[in-house]
């Protein structure tokens, strides 16, 4: 067993691993040791299917230290048109790759072990056979806490009769020609990506059958666009959504508001949500997603027969057949929190909602910039990634509650300020040398906060 001496052992150079380690690389002089099953950094995105994109934009996703794509480049046609492209999950893969080999391992400070298994203890294996054992002078960082699972990881939920074919969404493409009909099983973002992909290619909405468990609320990609050109709509969006929730008189309400102002979207307007995941479409997209009619509300898929579909709450019968989908995940994983900052450990978990890598070079910075745990702790407590619809209240609040600790701290805003995985990072001016002028804003923003969280609050304990 051969020893190896770092300030830093990473386990995990997925997304979130990776914007830790460029954050640490980049402002401190610590040595990172980092560990990964996959043979190249990313994570998941190297067992993604070939025709995913980045729901949210390629702008702020990544590693602070450097751009994904053109970051100033709006998409001139096609269903994201008028927004900041959308990263493919091969330019996603290229990225991380270009990162680790232009930036994280010129600086002499980090040993990259990809295709290695971690053992515990700070012990991991090579793929050759050989171990190796790392003393670890501060801390070592669990970055697979979170760790996202797509559908070629695993085999299908459901089982279908000989003769029938199941696909996950790597193999469509490949395996799609010549259908006279699919089923998407999966509500989700990637059931909504494999349908989207099918109707881009020319099939029919008639030829589609959706299998969906749950209907979910989907969030506006137009409210979510970062840059000076947006930053208008951006603010009059966070506007309309607090006007929202102080005018709600109950969480039903209050989603109805919120559908009216396009902050929320969901399939049919005649069927309650019951999931949010925080995915994300545009109107246009929705509007081809609409085009399907043959979707089925029956609970998840049990078995596919030749004649009849089970489902968890009934059967339908099918006569044509059908190249069954398998979109089945359970998307972004949800242990229970813990702390981030504990003794000889680091977890990495969302400290703003759904924001994973922003979260995790934020940890990085607090990390290097502040020297008490405690203080730490309180500036990135955990937020659990959502299920439920009422989870979009309880994340709002969590963030809420974070930026008021965050405003306390002018150096921190300068950071944020600075961040380019920061979504919010030009909702704030330029205060430049006017402090005073700073604070005001900072203190009414503190008290809308404030207001708005005592709002949500209650709606939650009413509904």
């Amino acid at each position: 067993m051969t020893s190896i001496e770092a300030d830093y052992l990473v386990i995990g150079a997925g997304a979130m691993g990776m914007a830790f380690v460029d954050t640490l690389l980049t402002e401190t002089d610590a040595t990172v040791v980092l560990v990964d099953e996959n043979h190249q950094p990313g994570g998941h995105w190297n067992w993604v299917y070939p025709f995913v994109r980045l729901h949210q934009p390629s702008s702020y996703y990544g590693v602070n230290s450097r751009a994904l794509g053109n970051e100033d480049w709006i998409d001139q046609s096609g269903p994201n048109e008028g927004f900041f492209e959308l990263a493919t999950g091969h330019e996603v893969c290229s990225y991380y790759d270009q990162v680790m080999r232009h930036q994280m391992l010129p600086t002499g400070r980090l040993h990259y072990y990809p295709s290695s298994h971690y053992l515990g203890d700070n012990r991991f294996r090579t793929l050759d056979g050989a171990e190796h054992e790392v003393t670890v002078r501060r801390r070592t960082v669990d970055a697979t806490f979170l760790l996202t699972v797509v559908q070629s990881m695993r085999t299908a939920p459901f089982s279908v009769a000989d003769g029938i074919e199941v696909v996950t969404p790597n193999d469509l493409p490949r395996r799609a020609a010549g259908r006279e009909h699919y089923t998407i099983v999966g509500g989700g973002k990637t059931g909504m990506d494999c349908c989207l992909w099918l109707l881009r290619s020319g099939v029919s909405p008639q030829s589609l059958r959706w299998i969906m468990p749950r209907d979910s609320w989907l969030l506006n990609r137009a409210h979510i666009q970062p840059g000076g050109q947006f930053v208008k709509s951006f603010r009059e969006s966070i506007a309309s959504r607090m006007a929202a929730i102080a005018e709600a008189t109950s969480v039903e309400d209050l989603f109805a508001r919120l559908e009216a102002d396009a902050t929320l979207f969901r399939l049919d307007p005649a069927v309650t949500p019951t999931m949010y995941h925080c995915a994300i479409v545009s109107s246009r997209e929705l509007d081809q997603l609409r085009l399907i009619d043959d979707v089925v509300r029956l609970g998840h898929l049990e078995r596919a027969e030749h004649d009849r579909i089970v489902l968890r709450g009934g059967e339908i019968e099918v006569s044509t057949p059908s190249l069954y989908v398998d979109c089945t995940t359970q998307g972004l994983p949800r242990p229970p929190s813990v702390p981030v900052f504990d003794g000889e450990k680091i977890t990495l978990q969302s400290v703003r909602g759904c924001q994973q890598v922003f979260s995790s070079a934020f940890i990085a910075h607090v990390e290097a910039a502040y020297a008490d745990d405690a203080v730490r702790n309180d500036l990135c407590a955990p937020i659990m990634h959502p299920d439920a619809p009422l989870d979009w209240l309880r994340i709002l609040l969590s963030d809420n509650k974070a930026q008021v600790r965050w405003l306390k701290d002018p150096e921190l805003m300068d950071w944020l300020k600075a961040s380019r995985l920061n979504v919010l990072r030009d909702i704030f001016p330029d205060f430049g040398d006017k402090i005073r002028v700073r604070d005001r804003a900072f203190g009414a923003l503190t008290t809308a906060l404030t207001k708005t969280n005592d709002q949500l609050s209650a709606l939650m304990e009413s509904g």
